[in-house]
């Protein structure tokens, strides 16, 4: 059974950092992406960045290239996301996924198959 578990949301000041932390377990994830996703109220969940288990690529957002850095420890079985110079429209919950897809990191929600159960990470302005 897959799991994934997040940690490392916060309350944090604009300008300020935050790292989340998302544990994997319960496969081999070999060919498989994991990605960060995140949901505001009212709004749809959208991509904010993605890394292949094996090999070095790796996708972003628009809103969060050159702020925030996907990277992950295939020892720990675990995803990071850094996040820098953190602004009030990052406040989200923010949701770690993983599906099967040795081609391409896709963007796309519905073609996640494992979710955890999201992190809240709140800017204060």
């Amino acid at each position: 059974q897959v799991q994934l578990v997040e940690s490392g949301g916060g309350l944090v000041q604009a300008g300020g950092s935050l790292r989340l932390s998302c544990a994997a377990s319960g496969r081999t994830f070999s060919n498989y992406v994991m990605a960060w996703f995140r949901q505001a109220p009212g709004k749809e969940r959208d991509f904010v960045a993605g890394i292949r288990w094996s090999g070095r690529s790796t996708d972003y957002a628009d809103s969060v290239k050159g702020r925030f850095t996907i990277s992950r420890d295939n020892g720990k079985n675990t995803v990071y996301l850094q996040m820098n110079s953190l602004k009030p429209e990052d406040t989200a919950v923010y949701y770690c996924a993983a599906t099967w897809n040795p081609v391409v990191i896709t963007q796309l929600a519905r073609e996640y198959t494992y979710w955890g159960q999201g992190t809240q990470v709140t800017v204060s302005s």
